[in-house]
Formats: structure tokens, sequence, C-alpha cells
């Protein structure tokens, strides 16, 4: 069952770790070169890939000669801005012997978070799908800084995957999937083969342990699964270090799966639910819950109260009175302004802030709710 999701995708995104990519502290060659017949193997099915590779860093580090495990930020940016073109030499050399063409595209958080930018990036994207170039994606680590930073690749991967309208994003990793408890402490941890919803118990199974390349753990793959979940997209977590790890995981299915949600949404609203970004929260009563479920907008009437600082035109998240997170929203109003008007009638707005303003908080045209 779990192969169709792959098999009748039209688009996939496959995310490599550094432990993949990097042994020995050198490019490894050797596992690129049998992963391309995966490749390969998917391509002559018509199908559209996105690689997102990690591994500048660490390939940086090892040109300049530098040994120390903690690395300042400007640091950091020099062994990215040498290690990229390590690693994308070494994709382009090994790629062309299987006359398999690719391009270099660095993403920075604001190029995704950001509507124009990513519609931007989408459209050269699909112009590389169609000229049958494979896009190889990273993150801009040699401007990016730590505060306007996916933080990894497993995150960029799930965003570029909800830009692009990928249906599969497929995670390598160096263990086979969530495990129930960490299975190099565990003898006793059972591998979660299908998840249908992400909530706090799938959560907590997950260990932040990661390798000395990598910068996430299992953490960031299932919160890259709930990202990619929000625009309908797979992810299926499984090992890479096997020699074919795509064609294994459709032999013998070892690995996680986690379901997309269904999701109507197009567009603009396709892209707000995939957002990372949110700088505040409202909370809205029963009343308030039922009618936005109903396709109304939000007014200031059924807000009980609001959380974080934030300003117009900002994304928030809609929680109902328990704080439950029912979906998302950009606002017409800065949050010092909703704080004097929540609760209130749309006919005290004016009265209340000194001037008219928007009956709407959240319009709907600028809400997305969840499943």
């Amino acid at each position: 069952m779990n192969n169709l999701s792959i098999l009748n995708a039209k688009k996939v995104v496959i995310k490599i770790g550094s432990s993949l990519l990097v042994s020995n502290s050198k490019f490894n060659s050797k596992w690129l070169e049998t992963f391309i017949e995966d490749l390969i193997f998917l391509k002559n099915k018509n199908i559209d890939i996105l690689i997102v590779a990690s591994g500048s860093v660490s390939l940086g580090k090892v040109y300049l000669n530098i040994e120390k495990k903690k690395l300042r930020i400007h640091e950091k940016q020099a062994c990215a801005a040498c290690g990229q073109a390590i690693l994308m030499n070494n994709f382009k050399k090994t790629f062309e012997k299987k006359k398999l063409p690719v391009a270099q595209i660095l993403l920075t958080y604001s190029d995704t978070e950001d509507r124009k930018k990513s519609l931007n990036s989408k459209e050269t994207i699909f112009e590389l799908f169609k000229c049958n170039v494979i896009p190889i994606v990273n993150e801009n680590d040699s401007v990016a800084v730590d505060e306007l930073k996916f933080g990894d690749n497993d995150r960029l991967a799930a965003r570029v995957a909800q830009i692009i309208d990928a249906n599969v994003l497929i995670l390598l990793s160096d263990v086979d999937g969530l495990f129930t408890v960490n299975p190099k402490k565990n003898n006793n941890a059972m591998l979660i083969r299908e998840v249908e919803k992400i909530n706090k118990t799938i959560y907590d199974m997950a260990s932040t342990e990661t390798n000395n390349h990598g910068t996430g753990g299992m953490y960031t793959k299932i919160e890259a699964a709930e990202i990619a979940s929000e625009s309908g997209c797979d992810t299926i977590i499984c090992r890479g270090t096997k020699k074919n790890p795509i064609s294994e995981y459709l032999k013998k299915e070892i690995g996680t799966i986690f379901k997309g949600k269904v999701n109507n949404d197009k567009g603009f609203k396709k892209w707000l639910a995939g957002t990372i970004k949110v700088e505040g929260d409202i909370f809205l009563d029963n009343g308030a819950v039922e009618a936005v479920s109903n396709g109304a907008s939000i007014l200031p009437s059924g807000i009980q109260k609001i959380t974080g600082k934030f300003f117009k035109g900002d994304i928030i998240n809609i929680k109902n009175k328990n704080g439950k997170k029912i979906g998302k929203g950009i606002t017409y109003y800065d949050s010092f302004e909703l704080l004097k008007i929540l609760g209130k009638k749309t006919s005290e707005i004016k009265k209340s802030l000194g001037y008219d303003g928007r009956n709407e908080i959240v319009h709907r045209d600028y809400l997305t709710l969840n499943e």
C-alpha cells in the first residue's frame, strides 16, 4: 500500500543527510553512485525529483583545516561557502557519468516564508523539471544567520516539498524510521510503520540525538513530516545507508510513512498552511470556532485572548479556547490593537481604537483550517 505513495507520485523530494554524503571527512562518492540507480528508476516512472543535500559545513571544515566542533557563526558561514562548492562539484561529476544534469539552488528562510520569493523559487524549479534537470537544494548557510535559518535540512526539505506541491517527501536517515523508543539504547524498540496523525505521543517517541555531521534528530524529522503533511504530502523516513535505499524500501517497506492530510486548499492557502514562522496566537470561543469552520471570517467578538507580539500582515495561529490549534491566518491588526477590541462587537471598534478599522480580524480568504 505504501509503495503506491512513491510510484504514483508526480513529484518527489529526497533529503540526503550529512551522515550519508560525508564519510571519514570526505565526500562519499561511492554511496552516491549507487543511489543514482534509484533516481534513474524513479525518472523512468516519469517522476520529477528534487534533492535536498546536507554536508557543506562538514566538507568546508576539512577544506579549511578547522578541527573544533563548536563553530562561531562566521566560521560556519565560511565553511559552508567552501563546502558547498565541493558538494556540488561532486554531485555534478557523479551525475554526469549517468548523463543526469543537475542544478544548484540555495535557499534562505525568507525565500520560502515570503510569498513572492517562494513563487519565484517554485517557477525556477518547475522550469528545471521541464528541462529534465534534477535540482540540488541546500540552505544558503554562507549568508544565513541563526535566527533566520531553518536550523536543519529536514524542515527545509518539507518546506520545499510544500512549495512545489510534491506528493512524497523521503527523508533518508541512518536509522530505519521512527521507533517506540530509541533503538540504540533499548532492544525492545519497535518500528512504527505508519502514522496517520502527528501528536504529542509521536513526538515523545523521538530521540533528539544526532550524528557527528547532522544538526537534527528524529524530532526534526517528525517536525518536517508535520510541515509536509499540512499540504497533503506523505513523508517517508527510511534507512539510507543501504545500497539503493529507495528500491529497498519499495521491496520491503521497512520505514515509517507519515500520511499527508487531506488538503483541498490551492495556491496561497496551501502556502499559508505550510509556513513555519508564526508570530502569535488568538484563542476563539466555541461559537467563533463553529463559525469559521463554516466559512466565516474571524471577528473581534469571538476572540477570548491573544498571546505574542505581532503586527498587521503577520501570520498567527488560530486556536480554540482549550489551546488546540485549528488553523493559521493573516491578521489585519497589531496585537496591541487587538487587546483593546477582543470580545467586542464590530460596532465598537471605532470607539475603542479611535479610527474606523476593518470588521474582520482575519478574513476567511486569508485563513486556512486544519483538517
